[in-house]
């Protein structure tokens, strides 16, 4: 598997010979580590969206929480396959895994935001939910696109003086 000029050094670590035990290994810890990271957003930015919520107001809270991270998740994936797919092709093999799978597989909740979604259309609030479904997605495909974007800005290489084809950029 090739990317841009043969950079990509590594072949996927599922597609490699011999024991996937070390892959499984660091997805694992990655997941908790991301876990752990989406539970600590929660807490620092709570939504009220627990069921005393709702039966208290009789609506259910926007979920700007699992929002946030899904968004802010895909902005970093996107940053992470320019960084190591374009950037830092020596990076060690299982740090991919490790970041992207794990760590950010563990961090991002689309399965909440179905649940969410799921609240919201059962709680009578249909113009939320559709609004959300769109607004997550919309943010998300924003999200990566960004990353990618702004990352391969930050670490493109510098020009050389006179190295330009003599036009102006």
């Amino acid at each position: 598997m090739h990317l841009v000029n043969d950079l990509h050094l590594h072949p996927h670590p599922d597609h490699t010979e011999g024991s996937r035990a070390p892959v499984v290994a660091v997805v694992a810890v990655g997941g908790a580590v991301g876990a752990l990271l989406r539970y600590g957003a929660s807490l620092a930015w709570p939504n009220g969206s627990d069921a005393h919520a709702l039966w208290r107001t009789g609506e259910a809270a926007f979920p700007w929480t699992t929002l946030f991270v899904n968004v802010v998740g895909c902005f970093l994936m996107g940053v992470l396959t320019v960084s190591l797919k374009e950037r830092f092709v020596r990076a060690p093999r299982l740090l991919n895994p490790f970041l992207g799978t794990g760590v950010l597989g563990g961090f991002t909740t689309f399965s909440s935001y179905t649940d969410d979604t799921r609240r919201l259309f059962e709680n009578d609030q249909a113009g939320t939910a559709v609004g959300y479904l769109v607004l997550t997605v919309a943010g998300a495909l924003a999200g990566v696109s960004l990353g990618v974007a702004l990352t391969r800005t930050v670490l493109r290489p510098p020009r050389r003086a006179g190295s330009g084809s003599g036009r102006d950029a």
